[in-house]
């Protein structure tokens, strides 16, 4: 037992050195691990502060490059030295960094200079000419090198004890290879750091210019205090002066082992936490996706059933892929006989088939299709067309990718029938106006026929004078001067009746109702229709009529009647202006000088005006304000026996030929009424390009 105990001690003793040596172990890797890891995290610390610096320097390399084609820009066309102060003050007011900026001459003579808005004159204290020798160093090395050139460094002293470090760019101004002046731009060495460089690169480091020797020429910002520095140096190297940008950081680094074991495990632990919380979620917003999706698509398909608007999707080949309830009700074809159909689709009627796709084949061999609607006419299963608009957008999935068309389709057969009894109600309304107006007409009209009745009566009198004098045989007749007389008083009877004839046809043809027919007719016609029911409301009023036209003026498209009613009705309230001016009191012109001017001339909105003007001058009393705001309101009236539609037919009627009614006061007094219409010519051109037969998409 005695021979065992040492046994026993020395293994226990080798067992504690094995341990002894493996915790020696442990502990020397674990001090290695943890020198490593500052080291690591050093030269990460380093090489960050390094990439940090890089980028300020590219930072303000690409400044000074944005300052430069603003300066460059800023010349780029000519103007003088006034008018280049303006542009020259904003681009300082912008660039904080640039605090002076100068415009000389190719003798390098002041012609204009603008200085920072955010500071006083750094020159203050020194004044600019003493610097002249740098300034011209620069701009010589400028015009050699066909380039910007910096000048070295130098220092302005300032009012307030202080002073900074500045640096002069020159640029060379050139025009068809000839130097005609420099741009010269005295910057901040410390505006450069705290403008160009960006501030999150900035932020908790201190940054400075330096020579190469290490002459510290500007600073910017103070690093945070940390156990460890770390610097870094970039070279700035600019036409003519080179800079060293110097980085300071103050960044700890870990110096406890635990502190990384512990992060690193508390890292992992975390991780997996949140992997595991993360997965949760994601099924949990997955299982509520898939909901929402359902529900989705449940509304959707609700929507599109209960829609009244046709919707059909079509791929890239012209098959139908989708159609909802609404259009297989409006085209009356179940869905599953539509859906896959190409063309001929089989509710496309069969004379417009081929023209239909012909037009499809054309449209989808395009890139896009346009988003305005057309109209077009489709075919129902029994048979019957009705007129629809369609809307048709590029169909897009989910990636971006063009799969197909989707269309909108309405059906306006119900909008047509509507428009038509409204454009006969208009119809109907014009016409009673009309027959209002010639009903206002009938006392001038017995009054101007009785003349030429009454012409006649005593013509065909005398005529029967002659001839009963000729039978009774009291005095032998003179054959030739008895057939002269005759001869004559016929004649007249003649001119008589066609007069009579005259004025009924103009009220026959005013009243008459007729279909909207648009045609060519040239302005004198328009006007010649109208002057004898003119003439009349003249004659009673006391009104004389003057023509002014241009026998110029090409022909116009209109809808003859309705134009002759609206210049009828502009020259009835011409007149009825100026004799309401004499009823109220108000200075009226002698009855010799009421005159009512109708006028028709070329538009005035260029020398070759697609337009022609008609207008309607009176002398009356003119237009209030009050009476202004509602002159075009239907069933506004200043007459006591007035219907209140008749400007405001007019105006439906010019918008619907595309022209325009308005009026202007006259000086001294009096109004004119002026509404345009188009040339034949120009409109015959438009009219025949947008005719075409309803197209199918």
């Amino acid at each position: 037992m005695v021979l065992k105990f040492p046994r026993l001690a020395g293994w226990a003793s080798r067992r504690g050195s094995l341990w002894l040596l493996l915790l020696a172990l442990v502990v020397a890797l674990l001090g290695l691990l943890v020198w490593l890891a500052g080291r690591y995290e050093s030269s990460m610390v380093q090489s960050r502060l390094e990439d940090h610096a890089a980028l300020a320097v590219t930072d303000m390399r690409s400044g000074l490059n944005r300052n430069l084609q603003a300066i460059q820009a800023l010349h780029a066309r000519e103007r003088s030295a006034e008018a280049w102060q303006v542009p020259a003050a904003q681009l300082l007011h912008e660039h904080r960094e640039i605090l002076r900026l100068e415009w000389r001459n190719e003798t390098l003579d002041m012609l204009g200079f603008v200085e920072t808005p955010f500071r006083k004159s750094v020159f203050e204290q020194l004044d600019r000419t003493s610097l002249q020798t740098d300034v011209s160093l620069a701009c010589t090395s400028a015009r050699r090198m066909s380039g910007p050139v910096y000048s070295t460094s130098y220092f302005l002293p300032q009012a307030d004890g202080l002073g900074m470090e500045v640096s002069d760019m020159c640029l060379p101004l050139t025009d068809a290879g000839r130097v005609t002046g420099y741009a010269v731009a005295t910057y901040s060495l410390q505006g450069l750091l705290s403008e160009l460089v960006s501030k999150p690169l900035s932020q908790g480091i201190g940054l400075s210019l330096t020579e190469a020797d290490g002459t510290r020429l500007a600073l910017y910002g103070v690093p945070a205090r940390a156990s460890r520095s770390f610097v870094a140096r970039q070279l700035l190297d600019l036409p003519g002066i080179t800079f060293v940008v110097r980085m300071e950081s103050r960044l700890g680094t870990p110096a406890l082992f635990p502190n990384i074991l512990t992060a690193l495990v508390a890292a992992l632990s975390l991780a997996l936490m949140a992997v595991l919380f993360l997965l949760g979620r994601d099924m949990r917003r997955r299982l509520q996706v898939e909901n929402d999706l359902g529900e989705a698509l449940a509304f959707r398909k609700a929507m599109e059933n209960s829609l009244l608007t046709g919707l059909r999707a079509r791929d890239l080949h012209g098959r139908i892929t989708y159609v909802n309830p609404a259009f297989c009700k409006m085209v009356g074809v179940d869905a599953q006989e539509l859906l896959n159909q190409s063309m001929p689709s089989p509710y496309w009627p069969p004379e417009l088939a081929g023209v239909y796709q012909r037009r499809q084949e054309m449209r989808l061999a395009g890139n896009h299709l346009p988003r305005e609607g057309h109209e077009s006419v489709f075919m129902r299963k029994d048979g019957t067309r009705f007129p629809v608009l369609i809307m048709e957008a590029p169909l897009i999935n989910a990636v971006g990718k063009h799969t197909g068309w989707m269309s909108a389709i309405l059906d306006v057969s119900e909008q047509r029938r509507t428009e038509e009894v409204s454009r006969a109600s208009q119809d109907r309304l014009q016409a009673s106006a009309r027959l209002a107006m010639v009903g206002e007409m009938a006392s001038l009209l017995s009054h101007e026929l009785n003349q030429p009745l009454a012409a006649i009566s005593s013509y065909a009198t005398g005529s029967l004078n002659l001839l009963a004098h000729a039978s009774a045989g009291d005095q032998p007749p003179d054959a030739p001067a008895l057939s002269d007389d005759l001869r004559l008083a016929m004649g007249r009877i003649a001119e008589q009746a066609e007069r009579a004839g005259k004025v009924i046809k103009s009220v026959h043809d005013f009243v008459r109702r007729s279909e909207r027919v648009r045609e060519v007719v040239t302005p004198r016609a328009l006007l010649d229709a109208i002057m004898p029911l003119v003439i009349l409301q003249a004659r009673k009023l006391g009104v004389r009529i003057s023509l002014e036209v241009d026998e110029t003026c090409p022909p116009v498209l209109c809808d003859r009647t309705m134009v002759e009613q609206v210049l009828l009705n502009l020259a009835r309230n011409g007149m009825q202006a100026m004799h309401s001016s004499d009823e109220t009191g108000q200075p009226a012109l002698a009855l010799s000088g009421k005159v009512l001017t109708l006028r028709i001339r070329p538009a005035a909105s260029n020398a070759h005006s697609q337009w022609i003007e008609f207008a309607v001058i009176d002398q009356g009393e003119g237009i209030s304000s009050e009476v202004a705001r509602q002159l075009f309101t239907p069933f506004f009236t200043t007459k006591q026996e007035g219907m209140g539609l008749g400007l405001s037919l007019c105006r439906t009627v010019i918008e619907q030929h595309g022209g325009f009614l308005g009026y202007e006061s006259v000086q001294p007094q009096g109004t004119i009424f002026s509404f345009t219409l188009p040339v034949a010519v120009a409109k015959s051109a438009a009219g025949a390009a947008m005719h075409h037969t309803p197209g199918e998409s």
